[in-house]
């Protein structure tokens, strides 16, 4: 019995050892897997910041256009109100065709929609195209007004107006330009926070598989160590058995020559001094 619970306490020792060297391997790699992790999360943390920062930018952009296009608007119904004088003298002096009013606004709205919108070649080549005999009307135009010195200096004014409007629109048009650079930025930004964040949810849901089989190694490592104790403890009853059962043995044996002494003793034989000392050590004499 003692040879089979030795054979079983090497065998839980062995295989203690290997859920021992499993269970440090995996929780090395599951270390490994959490110090990504947390360089991830680092850097997914620092790309959100850097792309707030883009907002940031892009708002303040983008409230400087709003500022720099109420100053434009205000400018530009200044120039309408003369503009609207001159179509009243041009409609008096029976001067037809569109209003000059109207060519500028046309366009100064086809200008901005190439400044601001992304166009094909041939769109734009047609855009430009538009302007240009947008323009040679305005000429015309102009020249058909300004024989009329009244209407020249309406005209004169009109244009001054517009020349600190167009310096608005301009100023607009740099910050609006600035303001979509910032918002393509942050969501380039946000898109790699995002990709980012997605590698560190790996990392994470590897870092937990691994934790989890240590675990598993660990409480393997926790039985087997406890079923060693137990065999220890078994075995330390059984020789402890095994000693009483000789001092058991010893004592018979003991007895057994004192009775036989002490039956010399009674049919007159003499003592010596070993044979009284061994019957001391029997209890037969107290």
């Amino acid at each position: 019995m003692m040879k089979e619970l030795n054979d079983k306490k090497t065998e839980l020792k062995n295989l203690s050892e290997d859920y021992k060297k499993k269970r440090n391997e995996l929780n090395a790699e599951a270390s490994t897997l959490a110090a990504k992790r947390n360089e991830l999360n680092k850097k997914t943390k620092d790309l959100i910041n850097e792309a707030q920062e883009y907002k940031v930018l892009r708002d303040e952009n983008n409230e400087k256009v709003k500022e720099n296009k109420a100053l434009r608007d205000e400018v530009n119904n200044k120039a309408n109100d003369v503009f609207a004088k001159i179509d009243q003298i041009r409609n008096e002096n029976n001067l037809g065709g569109p209003s000059i009013k109207d060519i500028r606004k046309e366009i100064d709205r086809l200008e901005f929609a190439q400044q601001t919108e992304v166009l094909t070649t041939n769109k734009e080549r047609e855009l430009v195209n538009k302007i240009t005999e947008l323009q040679k009307q305005y000429v015309v135009k102009k020249q058909q007004l300004e024989s009329n010195d009244e209407l020249k200096t309406l005209l004169n004014e009109a244009q001054e107006i517009r020349d600190e409007a167009s310096t608005y629109h301009t100023t607009l048009s740099e910050y609006a330009q600035k303001a979509q650079e910032y918002h393509d930025k942050m969501i380039t930004t946000f898109k790699e926070a995002d990709k980012v964040r997605a590698e560190s949810d790996a990392a994470h849901k590897e870092f937990v598989n691994f934790q989890e089989k240590a675990d598993e190694q660990h409480k393997l490592f926790i039985t087997a160590q406890k079923e060693i104790r137990d065999i220890d403890k078994e075995l330390r009853k059984m020789k402890k058995g095994d000693v009483d059962g000789k001092k058991e043995a010893s004592k018979a044996e003991a007895r057994k020559d004192a009775e036989d002494i002490f039956d010399k003793f009674k049919s007159g034989e003499k003592l010596t001094m070993e044979n009284l000392m061994a019957l001391q050590r029997s209890g037969f004499l107290k």
